[in-house]
């Protein structure tokens, strides 16, 4: 006879059964669907394969002259960068130039007040006229005591008396032609003339103010834009490619925006520096451009492009056909039964999208350079061809 605390216990255990039993059977449920959709998924590639194959863009190998660039950052500096500065002190007249000109070498930039030093001239010009009046007077006496001692009228020692004041006078006229030309030298610098051809910069003082030889700032800086060089800097594994190139004869450069879409200029390499940065190791090379356009200006951050060698008749590809394994690079390449292989290949430089191929391709062999994820040995393959002159995708049967 069931009594009431049986009923209760059966009352207890009656849910937890039935909680077990909706659980097992909701897993039922998501194993069935998981099975039936990775049945369908591969049902679909299965169909999709043997309907057309996988889905992938090919490519035909190239034979081309490959260029191969070291590329680096580089700084624009200018040719000469001159600060000018007098070389006398006094009050500054005049600034002839207009802030940003482009001048030429020996150009009046600026006037120092010339008149302590034109006066410094005349002076000197003055002493110099004493100075061949006192000797040419003493000649004339010399020229007298000659005569008179051949008469035994004079002494030798009045003689020899004259002859050491007329080395005085001499001597006296040089020093004060040379006081002379110190003088002249003094008032040329009260003109301040360009000494490179090239375009100056900010004004740094105004016409009334007093300069002097210890100023540090200047009266202006000129910057030779035209040619004008770039530094940049290299790994020092590029070094020896560097020294071939150079010895091969000039080495073209190439300046390109600092997001590579713009070619700026063309130029050659100059010098390779004589010392390798160890804490970088980094050597710095410096290139020369005509600049004649104006399209490089100093302090203006460049990427460079250096040609080092070109590669002759060399098969390339597009670099995305390019596949990493464990055992190095591969590509897929489509056989004669519409079927992706894999091919192993020895790469060689890439730039501008396309690798060189050393070893392992042939040029009549086609690569596949999309959809490689979804291939193995022996997949077949659905090709579209990315080489087409239109530029559309054409489905080959």
């Amino acid at each position: 006879m069931t009594t009431h605390q049986d009923r209760k216990q059966v009352a207890q255990k009656g849910p937890s059964t039935a909680l077990k039993i909706g659980i097992v059977s909701l897993v039922a449920i998501v194993c069935g669907m998981f099975v039936f959709t990775s049945l369908f998924t591969e049902r679909s590639w299965s169909e999709e394969a043997g309907a057309g194959g996988v889905p992938v863009t090919t490519s035909k190998p190239r034979t081309e002259d490959f260029p191969v660039y070291l590329d680096g950052l580089g700084t624009v500096q200018a040719l000469y960068t001159v600060s000018v500065k007098t070389r006398v002190d006094g009050e500054l007249q005049q600034v002839l130039f207009t802030e940003g000109q482009e001048v030429k070498k020996g150009d009046l930039l600026a006037v120092v007040d010339p008149r302590p030093y034109q006066a410094a001239v005349d002076q000197a010009s003055a002493k110099i006229q004493q100075d061949e009046a006192d000797l040419a007077n003493a000649q004339y006496l010399l020229a007298k005591d000659q005569r008179l001692a051949k008469q035994g009228i004079t002494t030798d020692e009045a003689l020899e008396a004259q002859q050491s004041q007329v080395s005085q006078l001499t001597a006296q006229l040089a020093q004060d032609r040379a006081a002379k030309e110190a003088a002249d030298v003094s008032l040329s610098y009260t003109n301040l003339r360009s000494p490179i051809d090239g375009r100056t910069g900010i004004r740094l003082i105004d016409a009334g103010n007093q300069v002097h030889t210890t100023d540090t700032s200047g009266i202006v800086t000129i910057t030779q834009t035209q040619p004008i060089s770039v530094v940049s800097t290299l790994r020092e594994d590029d070094l020896g490619m560097l020294r071939a190139a150079m010895k091969a004869g000039a080495v073209p450069v190439v300046a390109m925006s600092d997001d590579l879409s713009t070619r700026l200029a063309d130029g050659t390499l100059l010098l390779i520096d004589n010392e390798i940065d160890q804490s970088t190791g980094t050597v710095r090379v410096k290139s020369t451009f005509p600049n004649m356009d104006g399209a490089l200006w100093p302090g203006q951050f460049v990427n460079i492009r250096i040609l080092v060698k070109t590669i002759v008749h060399a098969v390339t590809v597009p670099s995305a056909a390019l596949q990493r394994g464990p055992g190095g690079y591969f590509v897929y390449v489509v056989t004669k039964d519409g079927t992706a292989s894999v091919r192993k290949i020895k790469a060689g430089p890439t730039a501008d999208g396309r690798a060189v191929i050393e070893t392992g391709l042939n040029v009549s062999e086609e690569v596949i350079t999309q959809g490689q994820y979804r291939l193995e040995e022996g997949t077949v393959v659905s090709t579209h061809d990315a080489d087409t002159s239109d530029g559309a995708a054409t489905k080959k049967e």
